[in-house]
């Protein structure tokens, strides 16, 4: 009896010495789950856009707060999840951690790296969504973002700060001036973010083997949902990658992001929008599809010197069908960008790349992106090059030409060939200067037409290197000076003459 008593006491002393505090945790019920939705009763104080614990390490994302109950959208597969099971709130508004370290991998919307490597250090969580930064916070788009391709830079010029659509039908080459914009930042000082939205993992594994093939990886990030992940991964991608973005915008850097594409993301979020049981609109997509594009890339800017002077480039992706720019969400992202770069299939079929139709691309930031060394050259070449397409489709119904119609079908082709370039041949705004200048000026006159890619190659080899100094001379002076511009005449026809003769 003695012992029992000793025990009791034992007991008592403990219970009386144990440090009991409870804390209240918000939970609740799962009421039924299909198609990555689950609807949960209890859960009051959640906020929207609140990661929620559904538990084995799996979170959701609470995106409709209705009377009766939440709805959550599953991040992921959530094999696990029964009616009756209890998910608890965590009090975190959905973010991606990012730290210096992340230049170079792949990783998913939450932040999971993808790539096998080591994990990020001292990272920080940077919130998915974001209030874009106020008028007073910007300054005006005035420094150039090169992207290597001439047809964009001598008539179609991107700024940093600029958010610039790339818009055209299935295989018509806009991944490749994405990905070619990115290998020509190599010595621009811009880090690239690339979204991969919806896309075959094959696709991805390609281009991120090219990137690091280039040594582009050294200043890329990739930001990934493919078409074998869940809709939610997929509608989280671009706010992750701006995310991302802004985490370097903070310390003043340039950024580059490429959204690839859109189009799969405003699907995405219709599927989860009618899983939700949310109304829907023209072409079945939720009546808040502008908003879904609009507060994504009202975020890319050029902040102002009092607030780092760093800038957010944005270059969104939209796929169209059978070149029908009035459908719906192309409508909506041309209104909310500053320009498109449209790419036209028959061009493309035709041989022409890229294949950009001068008539419906437009930068609505001009020649103010651009060095007066281009604007010298390309005053006037969109014009000349418009009037030429309009020609060359005249000249088809007649065989009677004048002489004055001839020369300038003769000068517009070869201005049209001179634009022709691979996307992973990115040329220097200096090169790209010379050759135009030859063009425009009538020094190709002489050339063959199919002849010009060949006569393109060589002369750079041979500005390279025979004339290092007048190139680097045309950097210093940034514009054509008298003396260079005589100069740069008798160095092409001399070119022509040993060469082309």
């Amino acid at each position: 009896m003695k012992q029992q008593d000793k025990l009791q006491a034992l007991l008592g002393e403990l219970i009386a010495s144990a440090n009991i505090t409870t804390t209240p945790e918000s939970v609740g019920t799962i009421m039924s789950f299909g198609d990555g939705v689950i609807r949960v009763k209890g859960l009051e104080a959640v906020q929207a856009g609140e990661l929620v614990d559904i538990g084995e390490g799996q979170f959701g994302l609470a995106l409709s707060l209705e009377k009766e109950y939440t709805a959550i959208v599953a991040l992921g597969a959530a094999k696990h999840i029964s009616t009756g099971q209890t998910v608890k709130r965590t009090g975190k508004i959905l973010s991606i951690p990012v730290s210096d370290d992340i230049i170079g991998r792949t990783v998913n919307p939450l932040g999971v790296l993808l790539d096998g490597s080591k994990a990020l250090t001292k990272t920080k969580d940077m919130v998915l969504e974001k209030i874009a930064p106020g008028v007073m916070a910007r300054q005006s788009v005035s420094v150039p973002l090169q992207t290597g391709i001439k047809a964009i830079d001598a008539m179609i010029p991107v700024g940093r700060g600029q958010r610039e659509l790339i818009i055209g039908d299935r295989a018509t080459g806009k991944t490749a001036i994405a990905l070619g914009t990115i290998l020509n930042q190599n010595d621009q000082n811009v880090i690239c973010v690339y979204v991969c939205i919806g896309q075959k993992r094959s696709n991805l594994a390609q281009i991120t083997n090219m990137l690091r093939a280039a040594g582009a990886m050294e200043y890329t990030i990739i930001v990934a949902a493919t078409a074998s992940e869940t809709a939610a991964e997929q509608f989280l991608a671009p706010y992750a990658g701006q995310a991302v973005a802004e985490y370097f915008l903070e310390q003043g850097k340039d950024v580059l992001v490429i959204f690839d594409d859109l189009s799969k993301h405003a699907q995405a979020y219709r599927e989860i929008s009618l899983l939700l049981r949310r109304p829907s609109g023209r072409e079945a997509y939720p009546g808040d599809v502008f908003y879904l594009h609009s507060r994504l890339l009202e975020r890319a800017c050029r902040l102002n010197k009092e607030h780092g002077g760093g800038s957010i480039t944005a270059l969104p992706i939209i796929e169209t069908q059978a070149n029908d720019v009035s459908a719906y969400i192309p409508t909506n992202v041309i209104s909310i960008t500053d320009g498109q770069i449209y790419l036209e299939a028959d061009l493309f079929n035709s041989g022409m790349k890229p294949a950009i139709n001068v008539g419906l691309s437009v930068s609505r930031v001009g020649s103010a992106a651009q060095i007066k060394l281009m604007k010298q050259v390309a005053g006037t070449m969109k014009l000349d090059l418009a009037q030429y397409r309009e020609l060359q489709a005249f000249a088809q119904f007649s065989s009677d030409l004048d002489d004055r119609t001839k020369k300038q079908l003769a000068r517009g082709g070869r201005v049209n060939a001179v634009l022709k370039q691979g996307w992973d041949t990115p040329l220097k705004v200096e090169e790209q200067a010379v050759v135009i200048f030859a063009a425009t000026r009538g020094l190709l006159d002489t050339i063959d037409q199919d002849k010009i890619p060949a006569w393109e190659i060589e002369f750079i080899s041979h500005m390279r290197t025979a004339q290092k100094k007048l190139l680097a001379q045309l950097v210093a002076d940034g514009k054509f000076e008298e003396k260079t511009e005589a100069k740069l005449q008798s160095v092409i026809k001399s070119f022509n003459e040993t060469h082309y003769v």
